[in-house]
């Protein structure tokens, strides 16, 4: 193990690191996410003054003050997937897609379904390059000319092992990379989820050893189905009512080759978390941010858009009568694919800040934007 590793893994208490190992090793397509809430409940719970399951699937783990204001952490736990919707003659299994896929990331893949019995091994691949006829080289490849294999000899063998409706997973892995990057498919989001859920786990801890009081109400959610329409938040919104809420996920890394820096912004692995500005974004709450990392020294990096962003921050910031939005996000190369990339220090600084970013919060806060304030 290099210096660096061990330095990450220092940085995580051990039973935490478990709790994200074992969430990405968990399966949890959209609409499918039981099975890793069950990780988060476990995990969360003794931590927590209040827990709670909604009847969309979000997870909402709450502590501190019930007086206070209420700040939500939206970090969804689901990831891209696939669903079961034919089985052929020959036992051949053919599948949508749930999310966001590039075909061309499935090709030759190992993968598994998620049958009620247990997971099936399976594998995903095309007609060999050798029987492609010319114009069928030069075509990017469509999901409907790919399918899973499971074994079986025919339908009825096929039909016996998974059903028109088991979800479907790129074989899950946790592989660890030099210094303190580990890789795998899942990555997208359940950092995000982790550190919301572990910036609640630090908040508390410090309110319970009398550090510093808990003077909001924190409601962490473990949001589900963002990446079929961000429906976990917005209904988990709908629930909390906060005052404040602040998104967690994943952002592209431009620290590989092919990125355009001038687009995506200088944004590199193991560098901290980055800190959105932009019209989806409340600019107090971005700004009290920046200001909450350079006081506990913290390691930043900002970036920006322009638009109303393509995760939970966009329904967070329109609930009710408005909310105080702020979003921030942790480096990923490789995004949607089997080899996503994260940093184990990145999750660390996400989950400090997130929890330094509580314990500040009073009900003196005011995040109406004015300008030059940071409340």
């Amino acid at each position: 193990m290099s210096p660096s590793t061990r330095s990450a893994l220092k940085l995580i208490e051990p039973q935490s690191l478990d709790f994200f190992r074992s969430a990405i090793l968990t399966p949890s397509p959209s609409g499918y996410e039981q099975p890793v809430q069950n990780l988060v409940r476990d995990f969360i719970s003794p931590h927590a003054d209040q827990m709670r399951t909604d009847v969309h699937g979000n997870v909402i783990a709450s502590a501190g003050d019930p007086a206070g204001p209420r700040l939500l952490l939206a970090g969804h736990c689901d990831q891209i997937g696939m669903l079961v919707t034919h089985i052929d003659d020959e036992g051949f299994v053919y599948a949508q897609t749930i999310g966001g896929w590039d075909p061309q990331q499935l090709i030759g893949q190992a993968m598994t379904i998620w049958s009620d019995s247990g997971p099936v091994p399976a594998v995903i691949s095309r007609k060999p390059i050798h029987l492609l006829n010319e114009s069928e080289r030069k075509q990017v490849v469509q999901l409907e000319q790919l399918w899973l294999d499971i074994g079986a000899q025919d339908k009825a063998e096929a039909a016996a092992t998974v059903r028109v409706g088991d979800c479907v997973t790129l074989d899950l892995k946790y592989r660890p990379l030099l210094g303190n990057l580990i890789s795998g498919p899942g990555t997208d989001n359940k950092t995000g989820m982790w550190t919301v859920i572990e910036a609640l786990r630090r908040a508390v801890a410090a309110s319970r050893s009398g550090q510093q009081k808990l003077a909001c109400h924190l409601h962490s959610v473990s949001t589900v189905q963002e990446e079929i329409g961000l429906r976990g938040a917005k209904t988990a919104a709908g629930s909390v009512d906060p005052a404040v809420a602040i998104a967690v996920d994943v952002t592209h890394a431009s620290d590989c080759p092919t990125i355009d820096k001038t687009q995506q912004g200088d944004i590199r692995i193991g560098a901290g978390p980055v800190i959105y500005r932009g019209p989806n974004m409340n600019p107090v709450v971005a700004e009290r941010l920046v200001k909450l990392a350079l006081d506990h020294s913290i390691p930043y990096q900002m970036a920006a858009t322009g638009r109303a962003t393509p995760n939970d921050a966009n329904v967070l910031q329109l609930h009710g009568g408005g909310v105080a939005t702020g979003l921030v996000a942790i480096p990923n190369r490789y995004m949607h694919s089997a080899v996503e990339v994260i940093s184990l220090e990145d999750i660390h600084h996400v989950a400090e800040l997130l929890s330094r970013f509580a314990l500040s919060l009073t009900p003196e806060c005011d995040f109406t934007p004015r300008m030059n304030t940071i409340a």
